[in-house]
Order: structure tokens, then C-alpha cells, then sequence
């Protein structure tokens, strides 16, 4: 059975060595260890970026998986854009949670990414919550819990 999962992290993060090679151990044992074939991954986040990049040089190794990126808007997108996503990733879809969601879209498409997921990885540190608003992190991770997903959480 092919198991999923997503990456859910901060717009901002503390990039370290050591957090770059917990997360590279984290995916390669989801791999391993866990049967995950398929990663979720949203936009706007430099974890994600940080996690897309771990994966596309796993997938050298394990050249099944696949990378997936859930779009929280253009629900169309033409070729030239599908060409441009299929340089990073092996296949794009529009989350319908977020159709129609406005400003809240990407915490819908989110919330969609966690509920087709088996497992969820996220790096969530208090020093990097926006200041004066709500973080998406932060409600994607209770939502999981709510949910009583297999959360992973990186720090």
C-alpha cells in the first residue's frame, strides 16, 4: 500500500546542519522504514523548500518516490506553468479545500495535505510565529493532533 506523507513548516526557519540532516534521516526512514512513496508539499514555506530539496537528492536513491505539490491557488494553470512545476516535482493538483477559501486557502489546503497523509512532518518553533497574526503552522499542527496523525515535529 502506498503510504503519503506531508511537510508542513514555517514561512521563515533556523536552517541548520543539524536540522538538514535530521530532516535527510526523518524522509529516508519514511522511505525505509515506513513504505512512504508519496510527499505532499505546499508553497511559501522554506521548510518546504529545505524538504524538496532533501527529497529530490533522496530520489536518486529511491527513484519510486514521489514529489507532489498541492497548489492553493490557480486552480487552471496552463503548459508553460505545468512545465515549470514538473522541473521540481512529478505531479501538481489544486487542492479543492482551498477553492473558494480566499485568504484562508492555504490553511485549507493544509488541513486536505494532513487528512491524505499518513504521516506529517513539521517544523514548528515559537521563535519563528509571525508576529500579530495567527500561524498556519501552528493550526496545521493542531489539526493533525486533532486528527491523531503520526506527527513528526522537527526542531
Amino acid at each position: 500500500m502506498n503510504k503519503t506523507a506531508c511537510f508542513i513548516g514555517h514561512r521563515k526557519i533556523i536552517e541548520t546542519e543539524e536540522l538538514t540532516e535530521r530532516l535527510y534521516k526523518t524522509i529516508e526512514n519514511l522511505i525505509i522504514k515506513e513504505r512512504v512513496e508519496t510527499f505532499l508539499f505546499g508553497s511559501k514555506s522554506a521548510f518546504n523548500g529545505l524538504c524538496l530539496e532533501i527529497a529530490t537528492n533522496l530520489k536518486e536513491k529511491h527513484p519510486f518516490i514521489k514529489r507532489v505539490f498541492v497548489r492553493a491557488e490557480y486552480p487552471v494553470i496552463n503548459d508553460s506553468y505545468l512545465d515549470y512545476l514538473y522541473k521540481f516535482y512529478d505531479d501538481t493538483y489544486f487542492s479543492k479545500s482551498a477553492s473558494g477559501a480566499g485568504r484562508a486557502s492555504y490553511v485549507k489546503r493544509n488541513f486536505e495535505m494532513i487528512d491524505e497523509s499518513d504521516f506529517c512532518v513539521f517544523y514548528y518553533n515559537e521563535e519563528c510565529l509571525p508576529k500579530g497574526r495567527k500561524s498556519g503552522t501552528k493550526l496545521a499542527l493542531e489539526y493533525a493532533m486533532r486528527k491523531s496523525k503520526n506527527i513528526i515535529v522537527l526542531h
